[in-house]
């Protein structure tokens, strides 16, 4: 398995470490719902090195990857990042991820863990600008929560309230005497202050405020001590992929691997804002014919009864089988089972009940909008 530069800082603290798509990864510290909570009511800081860094710089950067994702990039500022699929000619999503224009002619793609070999042969196979594979050398921390911005505020001098919702910066971090530059032969940035040079983007995987950031490797164990100092005054600890699970379900986010598996397209999945059809992509033309036809889509899934959903549980409507779960937990906010799941369109209306067949026995459940639990 492959090991994140952090690896020896996560053993040091006790986490319980697993096998996450080829990657050994913390799953947990001290338990997934305290860390959960962490979270939602103050902070945690996670590891997310697993995720992919391609870089795709050039003249013709921008056009390249309009007509590689669903969503469109066109004319969007430096610093401003969107969500996007990347689809097959047949319209099946190879992968969903965040792209961030952090300069003019240089962009930042950030597939998931196990799809970045793919994602990067997909790239090469279509574009004529430079692309760089830089994970390797990138360490990417996650620090969410409704206190994120203070505590990442006391090692930077830069404004972090400037810094919007999906939009990213060239910062900082007030740590250590000498000024170490971020991958400075593909930024030629001017970060003239003492310290650690990031890129920061305010984003995240959890539906709370917070902030991702890009620094070197060789600086990760330095900078992830120094966010844990920061913030344990504000209740701040480290995070599993556990936790991380819960959040993102509890927004109704997608997990690749597990709510797409290559053989769906966005117009099964969603979101409908990820799709720009004013725009030429790949796999644009595959969907227009996909959108008249009966097409299994996933919903959200509430059950109206004390179980804990699964992946692979069968949803059935007057004993027939419409669907299956992809996600399934008990919701820590909401107290109760929820689920992402596909079912055929004529059951995917909010409202329509279902039943969901958890050990044998049927559980009624209903069709619900996402997120789950509102926007945060």
């Amino acid at each position: 398995m492959k090991r994140t530069p952090l690896y020896l800082a996560h053993k040091d603290l006790g986490a319980r470490l697993i096998d996450f798509a080829g990657w050994e990864m913390p799953i947990q510290y001290t338990s997934i719902l305290e860390e959960y909570r962490a979270v939602r009511e103050a902070a945690g800081l996670f590891d997310v090195s697993h995720m992919g860094n391609l870089m795709i710089c050039g003249e013709g950067a921008e056009d390249d990857l309009r007509n590689l994702l669903t969503n469109d990039i066109k004319g969007i500022p430096e610093g401003r990042g969107i969500y996007a699929h990347m689809l097959d000619n047949e319209g099946l999503i190879i992968d969903d991820a965040m792209v961030f224009r952090i300069l003019s002619k240089a962009y930042m793609l950030m597939p998931n863990a196990a799809t970045v070999s793919r994602v990067e042969e997909w790239i090469m196979e279509h574009v004529q600008s430079e692309v760089t594979n830089v994970t390797d050398r990138i360490v990417t921390l996650a620090i969410q929560g409704p206190r994120a911005a203070s505590i990442l505020q006391k090692l930077t001098e830069y404004d972090l309230s400037k810094l919007k919702r999906m939009r990213g910066a060239f910062i900082t971090l007030q740590i250590g005497e000498d000024a170490q530059a971020f991958l400075p032969e593909i930024f030629q940035v001017d970060l003239p202050l003492a310290g650690i040079h990031s890129y920061v983007m305010r984003s995240g995987y959890t539906g709370e405020d917070g902030f991702e950031i890009l620094i070197e490797a060789d600086n990760s164990i330095l900078v992830w001590n120094a966010i844990l100092d920061a913030g344990h005054s504000y209740g701040l600890i480290p995070c599993g992929l556990g936790a991380r699970d819960l959040l993102r379900l509890e927004m109704g986010f997608l997990l690749s691997g597990t709510d797409f598996n290559g053989e769906q397209s966005t117009l099964q999945t969603g979101p409908e804002w990820a799709i720009k059809w004013e725009h030429q992509f790949i796999g644009r033309d595959s969907l227009l014919k996909q959108r008249d036809k009966i097409l299994t889509k996933l919903v959200g899934v509430e059950l109206l009864e004390k179980a804990i959903p699964r992946h692979g549980n069968i949803i059935r409507v007057d004993g027939s089988n419409i669907g299956m779960i992809t996600s399934g937990t008990m919701s820590p906010l909401l107290g109760k089972g929820i689920a992402l799941a596909y079912v055929n369109e004529e059951f995917s209306m909010p409202g329509q009940e279902l039943d969901v067949i958890i050990r044998d026995k049927s559980v009624q459940a209903k069709v619900v909008r996402l997120p789950f639990i509102g926007k945060r």
